[in-house]
């Protein structure tokens, strides 16, 4: 017991003190102080903790560590079991190597097995080049595992220090992916390979750090200016997700009332169609105590995609940012909000659609660059979901952003709308411009004639009722009462089932 519990102390200190201290230096922790933030205090439960590697040449016979530079093990975020492996940095720079992959190989079934999320703390400088290409196949294993539980255990990778080369491909295949800021940096080609090949000078940070891929790349949902605020984030996010996909999210206690009218939403939202408003206070307005975690924040913020809850059920809320591009959809705004559905989907999260939308962003950088192919990513994501699916037309809904926002015709299974809603295939001004061109033209004052023929076009097909006496939408509602009838059409549909029909999968369009 004594020689056991001296190897057990010489894993857990790590390699020396100094090489501590040269982490802390860099303002990163080590993996075990990560893993003591993320779980619940004395739950971590250790697996192979006296691995090590067989590789021999170029000294590594020398130099054979316990753990081998990754620590692995499962233990609990309030109370829910959570499977862990996080890179020891002082460990070869935390590279991967054949023992260490075959730890992550190993912990990654065992959360499948087990079903429950597996969350990755990343820092490490790839593949452990003296090992050649056995690492290289050690990310294949991962990669292959990544995909394997894709959509049937929440998977959330936290980078928290260099992560480059084929190795960022396994956080591209998870469901969410944190930052920290400064001490974080993703890239498949560094900063010198860049200078060689292009003659482009730029950082790291500037070429792959936490606020490109939060702002610019999408790559990154979440960045944080520290890994303790990081990580009680990640806790925060995990608190919301089921364990599987055969679970419902946990079910939290709720002491806002169902029934509490929102009267400030009357406020809050102009009347005028052409008036911007903060999309983000009407979501605060309806959910439990204003309380929700906005997904991809700071990438394409002309749409809005949140977790949040209503009377205690998680819901995943997809809005448009009419202060933002006017809330348009546009080629960003489309894949950040269809992999948020289809994540929703696969984790039985229900989704509520609030639509403020004037069309598609129009432009030839749009149209050259796919606006077509990545706005059906947005339709196909929500024809394909089963989970329960509540639509809300705040104001305006025009076009074909319309029908891809979860309208009634492509499945959705409430409707409702305000009385300030206008639903049409465009605005009344160009309608008019179209149906009525010549006239207008031929008119003796085509101005006074225009606005005459814009008002008729918005008596006749744009006023508040027109889709409700249609069917397109099941009910015109008071704002106020918005949240009770969200609450209570969830609750409704909390026990829908809906069956796809029989394939081996479906083909979104890329």
């Amino acid at each position: 017991m004594a020689e056991l519990a001296g190897i057990r102390a010489q894993a857990l200190a790590g390699p020396s003190e100094k090489a501590t201290e040269a982490q802390h230096a860099k303002g990163k922790l080590t993996a075990r102080e990560r893993i003591a933030l993320l779980l619940d205090e004395g739950s971590f439960q250790e697996v192979e903790q006296l691995r090590r590697h067989r590789a021999t040449g170029f000294g590594l016979e020398a130099k054979k560590p316990y753990t081998d530079g990754v620590v692995t093990g499962w233990g609990t975020v309030e109370g829910r079991t959570v499977f862990v492996y996080a890179h020891d940095f002082r460990i070869f720079g935390g590279a991967l190597g054949e023992a260490h992959a075959t730890k992550i190989h190993k912990i990654m079934d065992m959360a499948i097995a087990a079903g429950a999320p597996l969350v990755s703390l990343n820092d490490g400088a790839g593949a452990r080049i003296q090992e050649g290409v056995s690492a290289l196949a050690g990310y294949g294993g991962i990669f292959q595992r990544n995909t394997k539980a894709s959509g049937v255990i929440p998977q959330i990778s936290v980078m928290l220090g260099p992560c480059a080369g084929g190795a960022a491909y396994s956080p591209a295949l998870t469901d969410f992916v944190f930052m920290v800021r400064d001490t974080s940096q993703m890239f498949i080609t560094g900063p010198d390979v860049v200078r060689a090949v292009t003659g482009e000078e730029i950082s790291q940070n500037g070429l792959g750090g936490a606020d490109v891929h939060a702002e610019t790349s999408g790559v990154c949902h979440f960045a944080y200016d520290d890994e303790e605020t990081c990580l009680a984030e990640v806790r925060y996010l995990l608190a919301m997700l089921p364990q599987n996909n055969r679970e419902n999210p946990p079910v939290a206690p709720c002491d806002d009332p169902v029934e509490r009218r929102s009267e400030v939403l009357l406020d809050l939202v102009p009347a005028d169609g052409n008036r911007p408003y903060d999309m983000a206070k009407v979501i605060e307005e309806l959910v439990d105590d204003g309380d929700y975690l906005e997904v991809h924040e700071r990438w394409a913020r002309n749409i809005i995609c949140a977790l949040a809850r209503l009377d205690g059920q998680v819901v995943g809320i997809v809005a448009n940012q009419p202060q933002t591009l006017a809330g348009v959809l546009d080629i960003e705004a489309s894949e950040k909000a269809a992999r948020f559905v289809q994540m929703c989907d696969a984790f039985n999260i229900p989704i509520v659609t609030l639509l403020d939308v004037p069309g598609f962003l129009p432009g030839v950088d749009q149209e050259h660059g796919g606006i077509i192919r990545h706005g059906a990513k947005l339709l196909y994501a929500y024809c394909n979901a089963t989970v329960p699916r509540i639509s809300l037309i705040l104001r305006k809904a025009y076009g074909g952003a319309y029908i891809v926002m979860d309208s009634q015709s492509i499945g959705a299974d409430l409707t409702y709308a305000w009385p300030t809603n206008e639903i049409a295939v465009m605005g009344a001004e160009g309608a008019a411009n179209v149906i009525f061109r010549r006239q207008i033209a031929a008119a003796e004052d085509p101005e006074a004639m225009r606005a005459r023929m814009v008002k008729e076009y918005k008596a006749e097909l744009m006023h508040p009722y027109y889709a409700a006496e249609r069917g397109l939408v099941d009910d015109v509602i008071d704002p106020a009462e918005t949240r009770s009838v969200l609450i209570n059409s969830l609750a409704m549909l909390r026990n829908k089932h809906a069956d796809l029909p029989s394939r081996k999968h479906g083909n979104p369009p890329q």
